[in-house]
């Protein structure tokens, strides 16, 4: 949740207007992005975009972990879609909730950019990488699932720091700003999308493959979220629907929702379309990446040129996409969940999660 949700559209067909409500930079590019695609559809709608802060973008001073779930993003913008203020809300589809409120819908995925995380380095590292700093440098992000996997990955780092600090959140601009005129971090670990979205991939010093760092479910795709009733709205977003990044985000989401899992613990995903095979690879951490638990499992995604009627998994409603295809999505997520609980995942998500809330 780096970057909020904060955007609305508000759609007619009758040339009146189409709305948007967003925080930061990076919001306004993403909601320009959907908005420049929707009015190359459809010539006849009229788009204005306008400005709306949450409860949960106000409170810039403490790690994400402490200050709840994903819904303190998104609950006062489906307010708003529920009272007919707007009509689509475009969210970074990592910021939704694996179960959406009654009267709400996921009706497009779209493609998905890098999900990977980056390392952006203070400038007086250039040239660097996170093996190669010394020993005594600090590394900021808001993330226990990046800070878990990095203490995970380096763990001869005795001197070095992986640290949740409330300074490494708030909006890309300020925090890249923090980076570069104070001292207090090394680098700082960012979402990939974000960077290149904003134009600054000059900034990525290193991308951290899955063997260093997972990324977070639904990581790199926006989602545009409507109201479950409007028959007309889903139809018309639904063309935006990417369909590789559709199967791979209701895998992700499945898996996630049937660990029960959020930002107060550390869950990390990664998928791959191949062949019409989907794999998903799924882990859990403890806080200091001492005790894990990860595993790979793969379904068949061969469509059978059938679609369903308007179901939703794990939010998303796809009704374009073969239902089949969507079923072995979310079985795949539910079944590598089940696995790692088999396993132990509860016992290790429950301990992180009560060491969290006591910090």
């Amino acid at each position: 949740m780096e970057e909020g949700p904060y955007k609305y559209i508000r759609v007619r067909t009758d040339n009146v207007k189409l709305l948007c409500v967003l925080l930061f930079q990076l919001a306004r590019i993403q909601t320009d992005s959907v908005a420049a695609t929707l009015k190359e559809l459809y010539s006849d709608v009229h788009l204005e975009i306008v400005g709306m802060t949450t409860i949960g973008d106000k409170i810039l001073d403490t790690a994400l972990s402490k200050i709840g779930e994903k819904s303190l993003f998104t609950k006062e913008l489906e307010n708003a879609l529920e009272k007919n203020e707007v009509d689509l809300v475009v969210h970074s589809l990592k910021d939704l909730p694996t179960t959406l409120p009654p009267g709400f819908t996921i009706g497009a995925v779209l493609k998905r950019e890098n999900p990977h995380d980056a390392v952006v380095l203070h400038p007086k590292h250039k040239g660097k990488t996170l093996e190669t700093l010394s020993e005594h440098s600090v590394i900021g992000t808001s993330s226990l699932r990046r800070a878990a996997q990095l203490k995970k990955r380096f763990p001869t780092w005795t001197s070095k720091i992986l640290y949740l600090s409330k300074d490494s959140r708030g909006n890309l601009n300020t925090r890249l700003k923090k980076l570069d005129e104070k001292d207090d971090f090394a680098a700082i670990i960012l979402a990939a999308a974000g960077l290149r979205r904003m134009g600054w991939e000059n900034r990525i010093s290193q991308i951290l493959m899955p063997e260093d760092c997972m990324y977070a479910v639904g990581q790199g795709a926006l989602a545009v979220e409507v109201r479950a009733r409007d028959e007309d709205l889903l139809e018309m977003v639904s063309v935006l629907h990417d369909h590789d990044t559709v199967l791979r985000c209701i895998a992700e989401r499945a898996f996630l929702r049937r660990l029960e899992g959020g930002c107060s613990v550390p869950v990390a995903v990664h998928t791959e379309l191949k062949d019409s095979q989907l794999y998903l690879t799924g882990a859990v951490y403890s806080l200091d990446g001492s005790d894990s638990l990860k595993e790979t499992m793969q379904t068949s995604i061969t469509a059978t040129g059938k679609v369903t009627a308007e179901v939703q998994r794990v939010g998303v409603t796809a009704s374009k996409i073969s239902g089949e295809a969507q079923d072995r999505a979310e079985r795949l997520g539910t079944d590598l969940a089940n696995l790692l609980l088999s396993k132990g995942a509860k016992e290790i998500l429950t301990v992180a999660r009560q060491l969290n809330d006591a910090r």
